[in-house]
């Protein structure tokens, strides 16, 4: 989880970034916010500045060279208005001249969101053919500019539509044109806008009455507790409802699976917040009851940074969560997503991420089942956990999962239990006996070059938890660590770069990571190879939350990034 936790952050942080940095030069517009033709219903929104200035400004272009080590880090993002039939465009001949302060990118449902998310890996990871996300068979939705000068803007679309073959059609009292393939072009009021024809046509239907997403509930009671100095954000109407569209295809849709899977089922806004040497990433989300509970791996749970500072003080990942009693099953199924978020890609012969992922991640799918069976042996003792790594190779690598228990008896009968499952799946058990533990197993699982240790015992705190781990070393460390994180350097280090008094739920240091898959050869191995640049250009991502009141929540993200030497960033 941890890797792709690092590579979600910078693809989500760019992803957004990217609708502000094609224009990050000059003012103009008369910041019309294109929130306010967006439909009500739209289930995805991003909306940035796209010319900031100031400090704003500043901050923004420092984190684009820092990430990319590119003079002009966002350059490449120019593609999202490559409609089919045009050649490449030029920022300052042909879209400088008219567009505005403001931009934003809408989804009506889900359906079709791998397309649009191929499109902007392909601008900031680097590749081709991914071609123009939105049509009748791609994704539904539109991008909508705000223009300083309308008439050269209607202008750039007209060029545009010809250049599609597009025909002339007119809705609501509106001249648009679409192609063949469903990709529409219309002005609208003041707004440029590109997508599907039913994208577009929902945007013409907004500005001539229908409600707008910047009057809907969620919406607008988000964007109220939003931080200050956002330069993006990106907002979701309810990730686990899916849209108005059907349920995505896991091994597609993986846009869907990993907005519900970070922020839950419930309405979340993410903003970014670019600062001096980091990206600040603020997820807030908003509960449907009295409970500001919203689910997700990055829920605000105060449960979880207390798990946290139990964990090994010298760990270089460590994750808390809370109330595992009610949450295991969806954990267990949002750290799966996660973790497959690379599943495309192809094979690699021997030691691999895909199997290591697999093996790792076994026991916790029979410990996150939904059944009645996986409820009454294992959800039924289990208070707050947590998920920890530490050494710099893989001599030296101690790592595990740390359950407290709530049910000693229980707790002890779940090593069995959960060994006899494991053996039915082809996994090797075998009795084994670690110091301090009243039962434990040896698993053998496929695709793992270490086998795992599954035990239960009192921890040094006289707290009963069980452990899975890398190793006896690892269960050792996890009941008897040396040290813990509540008095870590690392610790306080976290707590500071989050601020607002949010305790850390989250610590992973970067450089540890990479050293150690270079050790191991994995380095260069997809999909790791493809964030490669942006991973080392980090430093450390640090994770807490806190209730904002008014049944909201924030859990705030926070990669501190490497700075670049002098003239590094030269193109």
């Amino acid at each position: 989880m941890s890797r792709r936790l690092a590579g979600v952050l910078a693809l989500l942080a760019l992803t957004i970034v990217a609708l502000a940095g094609c224009g990050s030069s000059g003012p103009g517009g008369t910041a019309a916010d294109p929130a306010t033709v967006v439909p009500a219903t739209a289930a995805l929104y991003a909306g940035a500045s796209l010319r900031p200035q100031g400090a704003l400004k500043t901050a923004a272009l420092a984190a684009g060279k820092a990430l990319t080590h590119q003079a002009d880090p966002y350059l490449r993002l120019l593609d999202a208005l490559q409609t089919p039939g045009s050649p490449k465009l030029s920022f300052p001949r042909e879209v400088a001249p008219w567009l505005g302060p403001n931009g934003g990118v809408f989804l009506t449902s889900l359906r079709g969101a791998g397309s649009l998310t191929s499109l902007l890996e392909q601008g900031l990871l680097g590749g081709s053919g991914a071609g123009f996300p939105f049509g009748g068979g791609g994704a539904q939705g539109a991008i909508v500019l705000d223009t300083s000068n309308p008439e050269k803007a209607d202008a750039f679309l007209r060029s545009q539509a010809a250049r599609a073959g597009a025909h002339a059609r007119s809705y609501r009292g509106v001249s648009y044109e679409t192609n063949r393939g469903g990709v529409a072009f219309a002005l609208v009021d003041r707004f440029a806008v590109i997508g599907s024809e039913a994208g577009v046509r929902a945007v013409i239907e907004t500005a001539r009455g229908a409600s707008p997403l910047a009057r809907a509930a969620g919406y607008s009671a988000l964007a109220a507790s939003a931080p200050a100095g956002a330069l993006a954000h990106l907002y979701s109407s309810a990730p686990g409802a899916g849209g108005a569209g059907a349920a995505p295809t896991p091994s597609r849709e993986t846009a869907p699976e990993l907005l519900r899977a970070l922020a839950g089922t419930h309405a979340a806004s993410v903003s970014l917040v670019p600062a001096s040497g980091s990206l600040a990433l603020d997820a807030d989300s908003l509960a449907s009851g009295s409970s500001v509970q919203a689910g997700g791996l990055l829920a605000a749970d105060a449960q979880a940074g207390e798990a946290l500072d139990e964990l090994p003080g010298e760990a270089w990942l460590a994750l808390g969560l809370g109330h595992l009693a009610t949450t295991i099953d969806q954990d267990a199924q949002d750290i799966q997503a996660l973790a497959s978020l690379g599943a495309g890609e192809a094979p690699t012969a021997g030691l691999s991420f895909g199997s290591l992922l697999q093996g790792l991640l076994a026991p916790l799918r029979v410990l996150g089942a939904n059944s009645a069976q996986a409820q009454r042996e294992f959800a039924s003792w289990m208070g707050s956990g947590g998920v920890f790594a530490s050494g710099a190779n893989i001599i030296e690598l101690r790592a595990g999962v740390v359950i407290a228990s709530t049910d000693p008896a229980r707790s002890r009968a779940a090593v069995a239990q959960l060994a006899d499952q494991l053996r039915a799946g082809g996994a090797s058990v075998s009795p084994t006996t670690i110091a301090g533990t009243q039962a434990a197993v040896s698993v053998a699982i496929t695709g793992l070059p270490v086998k795992l240790d599954i035990a239960d015992g009192r921890a040094s705190n006289g707290q009963t938890k069980f452990v899975i781990g890398v190793g006896e070393a690892s269960v050792a460390a996890a009941l008897d660590p040396s040290s813990t994180l509540a008095s870590a350097p690392s610790r306080a280090a976290a707590g500071a770069s989050l601020g607002e008094g949010i305790q850390p739920s989250l610590i992973f240091d970067v450089p540890t990571f990479l050293g150690l898959l270079e050790g191991i050869g994995l380095l260069e191995q997809p999909p790791v190879s493809k964030f490669l640049p942006y991973l080392r250009a980090s430093t450390t991502l640090v994770g807490g939350g806190r209730e904002l009141g008014d049944r909201s929540a924030r859990f705030k993200l926070v990669l501190g990034l490497q700075t670049p030497a002098a003239g590094e960033a030269g193109g």
